[in-house]
Formats: structure tokens, C-alpha cells, sequence
């Protein structure tokens, strides 16, 4: 069974002659331990995707199930704790609380899930040593780099062991070699621990980590492309180009 399934996912903002399609009866599948890339020009619609897979919005028509449940139909409480316990989320801006430490930053999911704050430190510092921060614990987001920032926020995604994690545009405030290391931590992330990554991202470089591309275009899957690693950057670039990014 697929991990997601998305059936003739459509959303629409505004009404009448102002009405903007953002997305457009999208039918998608990702399969448990994959790592899909979604791309396309701006404004073509990878955003309202991913913020529609992580029930962050709900769609105008159709519908997105994850394991075999219709999260658009629930409730907004049971899809909250959904949104807890089986999606971690991953942002271009890493959205940690400065006030708090690297490992209490990456605690915070669990912690407000009812996980006791020895606990969920506990788990917390695991992943963050796991990704080569065990000797940062302690510091604050502005005591670390952005790569390292961007290295708790992947923990904290993962700290309540989510099937599926969610990222848009990971590394786009990220130097090169920040960026290359986001996107080989993401691809670990699905080789390694077995969870479902789908990615938004503008650079092929970036994309190329993935096992599958998704190429979007006017709110619409135009494209899919399978990779194989040796010049999957050029592939894509070459496609986005055809596709008119």
C-alpha cells in the first residue's frame, strides 16, 4: 500500500472571476521509504502540494490519504494529533524557538505529544547525535550555523518517529556545501531509517538526492521521472528547462 495517495487533489483560492487553481486534479503515489522531489516553475504549485500532504490546508476537491487514511475528512483535533505523531515537518527558515537549545528544540514534538521532558530530551539527543551534533546539545539556534540549524530541525521532524516527513525548499537558505549536506541527511534519512521524504525544491543539484522527481507545472503533474544518480543534475535541469522554469 502506498504510504500517500492523492486522488484528483484540486485547490482553488478565492471565487468567481478572482479564482486561482492552484492545483489542479493532482493523482499522486509515494511508496513507503521513498524520496521524492517535487519541481516545477514558481507559482506552479509545489507549496499548496505539500501543505495539502501534511494537512496543513484543505483541498477545494478530492482528497489525500496517508496509510490508507483520509486526512481531509478528520476532524481538526484528530488531525492535529496526526499531524504530531506521523508527519515531521522540515522549512527553508528552520523555525526553531531561540530561546531554547539545540536538543530542546528538537524535543519540542514529543513534548507537547505528553512525552516526560527527561524523555524527550532523551530521544531528541539521540537523533542530534546520530546527524553530528552530540557536542552541540546545549547550544542555542544562534550559537550554530544554518547547516546545523537546519540539522536540529531535521531531528526535531524525526523525533517522534514519523512515517513521513515533509520538506519545502530545505535547503534554499543554505550555502553549497550546507545544502549538499541537507540533502544527503534527507537521503538517510529514507535509506538508512526507512521514512518517506517528499521534498519541494528549485535546484536540480538538490533534487538529484531523490529517487523520483515530480514535475509540476500550472497545477499539474506535467512529468515523473526515476533517477539514477550518475548526471541526474543535468536530467532535471534539462527537464525544468522543457517544462519552461
Amino acid at each position: 500500500m502506498s504510504l500517500i495517495q492523492t486522488d484528483n487533489l484540486t485547490k482553488i483560492y478565492g471565487s468567481g472571476e478572482t479564482a486561482v487553481t492552484a492545483l489542479n486534479h493532482v493523482n499522486l503515489k509515494v511508496n513507503p521509504g521513498e524520496f521524492v522531489a517535487v519541481m516545477g516553475p514558481s507559482g506552479c504549485g509545489k507549496s499548496t502540494l505539500l501543505h495539502l500532504l501534511g494537512g496543513l490546508d484543505r483541498p477545494s476537491e478530492g482528497g489525500v490519504s496517508i496509510e490508507g487514511t483520509a486526512i481531509a475528512e478528520m476532524k481538526d483535533d484528530d488531525l492535529t494529533k496526526l499531524r504530531r505523531q506521523k508527519i515531521g515537518f522540515v522549512f527553508q527558515f528552520y523555525n526553531l524557538i531561540p530561546v531554547l537549545t539545540a536538543v530542546e528544540n528538537a524535543a519540542l514534538p514529543v513534548t507537547l505529544d505528553g512525552v516526560k521532558p527527561a524523555e524527550a530530551k532523551k530521544r531528541a539527543g539521540e537523533w542530534l547525535a546520530r546527524f553530528g551534533l552530540g557536542d552541540r546539545l546545549a547550544s542555542r539556534p544562534d550559537q550554530l550555523s544554518g547547516g546545523q540549524q537546519q540539522r536540529v530541525a531535521v531531528a526535531r521532524a524525526l523525533v517522534a518517529e514519523p512515517a513521513l516527513v515533509l520538506a519545502d525548499e530545505p535547503t534554499g537558505n543554505l550555502d553549497t556545501r550546507s545544502g549538499d549536506e541537507i540533502a544527503a541527511l534527507l537521503r538517510q534519512v529514507t535509506k538508512e531509517y526507512g521514512r518517506t521524504v517528499v521534498m519541494v525544491t528549485h535546484d536540480p543539484r538538490i533534487a538529484a538526492y531523490a529517487d523520483r522527481i515530480v514535475f509540476l507545472k500550472d497545477g499539474k503533474v506535467v512529468d515523473e521521472t526515476n533517477l539514477e544518480r550518475k548526471g541526474a543534475a543535468e536530467k532535471i535541469a534539462s527537464k525544468m528547462k522543457e517544462i519552461g522554469d
